[in-house]
């Protein structure tokens, strides 16, 4: 075999393995996934809040999340009205007990700082208030996991 053979056959070889490899069970080395966060809410604020939610009111602004792995930031949520607000995120660490918290106007009269304490979907899960977040003291909040595979577990 001269010269010029032997990096063809190498080629050849090379082209040859990576066709046979099956990576398909291969596993993820994904460290973050992505989720769709729903809050089931009207996006009109409401007219029937009481007087004493005022400062609440104007204290939350737009309705927003402060999610754990963004260090509790405030983010705004997208409102898709009638009925419902919603944000989608690709940085959420996989295999981690992760929390978040929703606070919206028309939740004033329910808590002092218009934190939700319900209506919130995450990859289509429901949740329920499981967890405490920072804020104006401890809010409530909520709580969960994501696998690899964008499974959701409370």
């Amino acid at each position: 075999m001269d010269r010029r053979g032997i990096p063809v056959a190498v080629v050849a070889l090379l082209i040859g393995v990576a066709l046979g490899c099956d990576n398909d069970n291969a596993p993820s080395s994904a460290t973050t996934a992505s989720v769709r966060i729903v809050f089931m809410g009207s996006t009109a604020r409401r007219t029937d809040l009481p007087s004493f939610a005022d400062a609440c009111v104007n204290g939350v602004g737009m309705t927003h999340i402060h999610p754990s792995w963004r260090g509790f930031a405030a983010i705004p949520l997208q409102p898709v009205p009638p009925d419902r607000f919603e944000i989608s995120f690709t940085d959420v660490p996989v295999d981690s007990r992760v929390s978040f918290r929703v606070n919206d106007q028309n939740a004033c009269d329910e808590n002092p700082t218009g934190a939700v304490t319900r209506n919130i979907l995450v990859n289509d899960v429901r949740l329920v208030q499981n967890a405490t977040t920072p804020g104006n003291g401890d809010e409530p909040g909520f709580a969960f996991t994501i696998a690899r595979g964008g499974m959701v577990r409370q």
